[in-house]
């Protein structure tokens, strides 16, 4: 009799022939003989305790690797758990592949157990979604999702697995050849190359602007050597705050001035205000280079009329900035890139001398100042941050050579899945998660999951027992007596994270924080950091006047 391989196996031996490494995962009824199957394929499973968390994980794996993460999750609720945090990851343009356990295809229209339109729910949230029917084609199918995944503008794609067609078997002779999981990448002509450079020298204040994919893996070299070759200011933005995104300092300010602005794989979207003015000036001329059509289309409708642009074309990101860089030559406004620089880079004088008062909650500020310390001391430095205004705060004082933040989503919850994973792609790295009280209460349990791994971090909670985002938006728009519905418990986070088998520090003086911050280090475990902080607005940086602090209000 010729030997038989499940579908299961054929998916399993495809992901470790295509790198796979680690499996992100909640286990169920649907996906059992693929945790069987992944014991012969040497795929390592990391088991969580939210399907949710297993998403951002390969979402944080995706984007510091490169590599798609793969996250795996039964059928049903647990497809539908693991959907919301696709959405994180397709706004930030990170390759993942989810795999979904699913209702067997022969018991479908019967009420099968856990049955759901689990491709149709996944669609709108993904690149591609689709369900398997073929037990042969499993590999190829699971080849061509992790090709999709980085292809283009990367993210999110979604295959259902049904049970039946897991533990069918097939001969090894019928099986379908999985191909290749690496698509060339879309490159920029020669000619269009220098269509772009050209319209940059031309400029006397251009503005290179990237989407999020350009803050992933080595996408930051690339804009390095971009900015290097033409000389012209670049920024990558990657926040939902857009251009009043406090990491990007005064940079508001500098693009109201700019006559060129070069959109790469950037769409111009509400986080630039869809590009319109005061944001950008009215005569300001544009760029667009996309990877995708649609988007491209879509961009050059919202930058009408048409002589806005001066050159549209499609390429992939990376590829278009290095073959921008490879024909460059340096920009000759450099007092134009030294005040763009400048801009970015300032951040008010103020914040240097904030600090609490003696019985007072710590002011965000002073929390950034100490973890600063810790990663500027570290060999190798990573950076976490997420939610709403001590996110923000976050990303505006503390720097690091490698971050990962919850992206253009705006949403938030990720911060803990996000760690584990970093610590898994850089063992070597000092994982510093910085996030607000409000995310902390999202995957709290997954500081079990750390533990269990041996993925030791450092969690530093921004605790205002409040969901602050919201509260400040209240303030603003109804009024102090009206501001209700977002008050939490000044929760004990350390006491909750240490009960789970981490360490636990809390902290209510700014003098106290440094010392924690290097108990939590030492430990050699996961850690909660537990600060309490004052409820004070996200910062919007700028050098004009009317302002306290540097801050906008």
């Amino acid at each position: 009799m010729a030997p038989t391989l499940r579908g299961a196996d054929i998916l399993a031996r495809a992901l470790a022939r295509a790198g796979v490494r680690h499996l992100f995962s909640l286990s169920g009824n649907h996906v059992m003989p693929v945790y069987d199957a992944a014991l012969e394929a040497g795929l390592a499973i990391v088991h969580v305790r939210h399907e949710g968390a297993a998403v951002h994980m390969a979402d944080a794996w995706g984007r510091l690797t490169g590599e798609p993460g793969v996250a795996l999750v039964t059928g049903g609720p647990g497809h539908a758990n693991a959907a919301g945090a696709l959405y994180t990851a397709l706004a930030a343009e990170s390759p993942l592949v989810l795999l979904s356990g699913h209702a067997p295809l022969a018991e479908l229209g019967r009420g099968s157990f856990q049955e759901m339109a689990q491709a149709e729910l996944a669609a709108p949230v993904t690149k591609r979604s689709s369900t398997a029917v073929e037990p042969a084609a499993l590999g190829a199918e699971v080849t061509r999702a992790l090709g999709t995944a980085r292809a283009g503008r990367p993210g999110p794609v979604h295959l259902s697995l049904p049970l039946d067609v897991l533990e069918a078997r097939v001969e090894e002779d019928a099986v379908v050849p999985a191909g290749v999981a690496a698509p060339a990448p879309r490159a920029l002509a020669e000619t269009d190359a220098d269509a772009v450079l050209a319209a940059l020298a031309a400029a006397r204040r251009p503005f290179v602007i990237t989407g999020p994919v350009m803050a992933h893996a080595r996408g930051l070299e690339d804009c390095a050597r971009l900015a290097a070759a033409t000389g012209a200011p670049l920024v990558c933005m990657e926040s939902p705050r857009g251009v009043n995104d406090p990491c990007l300092g005064a940079f508001a300010e500098v693009l109201r001035e700019a006559d060129l602005v070069a959109l790469i794989g950037k769409q111009p979207d509400f986080t630039l205000r869809f590009a319109a003015p005061p944001a950008v000036h009215a005569d300001c001329r544009f760029v667009v280079i996309d990877p995708d059509r649609a988007a491209l289309e879509r961009a050059l409708k919202t930058l009408k009329p048409a002589h806005r642009v001066v050159f549209s074309g499609i390429a992939d990101t990376r590829a278009a900035a290095r073959a921008l860089a490879a024909r460059a030559r340096p920009h000759a406004a450099r007092d134009w890139a030294e005040a763009a620089r400048s801009a970015i880079e300032f951040r008010p004088p103020q914040w240097a001398g904030l600090a609490s008062r003696p019985g007072e909650p710590l002011h965000p500020v002073e929390v950034g100042r100490a973890v600063q310390q810790v990663l500027d001391r570290a060999s190798e430095p990573l950076l976490i941050s997420d939610g709403g205004e001590f996110g923000q705060w976050a990303q505006a004082t503390v720097t690091a050579p490698a971050r990962v933040i919850n992206g253009p989503a705006g949403s938030i919850g990720s911060a803990l899945p996000f760690a584990l994973a970093a610590r898994l792609a850089r063992p070597a790295a000092t994982v510093v998660a910085m996030l607000g009280d409000g995310t902390a209460g999202f995957h709290l349990a997954e500081f079990d999951t750390a533990v269990r791994a041996g993925l030791p971090f450092v969690a530093v909670v921004g605790n205002d027992a409040c969901w602050n985002a919201e509260h400040q938006i209240q303030l603003k728009a109804y009024g102090r007596g009206r501001a209700h519905g977002c008050e939490l418990l000044p929760a004990r986070y350390d006491q909750a994270a240490a009960a789970l088998g981490a360490h636990g520090e809390h902290v209510s003086r700014a003098a106290d924080l440094p010392d924690a911050l290097e108990r939590a280090i030492a430990s050699g475990r996961p850690a909660c950091v537990n600060v309490t902080i004052d409820r004070v607005p996200a910062p919007v940086v700028t050098r004009g006047a009317g302002q306290r602090g540097g801050v906008e209000h």
